[in-house]
């Protein structure tokens, strides 16, 4: 795990994207490639017990998957992946060399696809 994937102003920028589309929903926030990840929030109330270096692995293998197997088909692009869990959701925002998943407390969907977007359009103004 790298201590800093991201300079200060860019972790910044992408938690409080998060926070400003979650509020106090937001448990988590983790920036990943394909090598290397950077926890950039965890809610206070929270442990510091997750194995995110497995966490990361399954959904770079998981973004892999979902891209290969519906690429083609009428839904159009994949966007972002909702996984829920009896303490509550990972969202799963990724691209082809870096993603973003973040948890959260009960979202609505309206609610995932804001923060969704709001991820998404912050990794495509770093690219350029």
């Amino acid at each position: 795990m790298a201590d800093t994937l991201l300079d200060e102003d860019a972790r910044e920028q992408l938690v409080a994207t998060c926070r400003t589309s979650v509020g106090d929903s937001l448990r988590s926030v983790t920036y990943f490639t394909r090598t290397e990840f950077e926890q950039l929030y965890l809610r206070d109330d929270l442990e510091r017990d997750a194995d995110l270096s497995t966490f990361i692995g399954h959904e770079w293998r998981a973004y892999q998957t979902t891209h290969d197997v519906y690429g083609d088909s009428e839904l159009g692009e994949y966007e972002y992946t909702i996984r829920s869990f009896e303490n509550g959701f990972l969202l799963r925002v990724t691209g082809a060399n870096e993603g973003v998943f973040l948890t959260t407390d009960g979202l609505s969907t309206q609610q995932f696809d804001k923060v969704a977007t709001a991820v998404q359009r912050t990794l495509e103004e770093w690219r350029g």
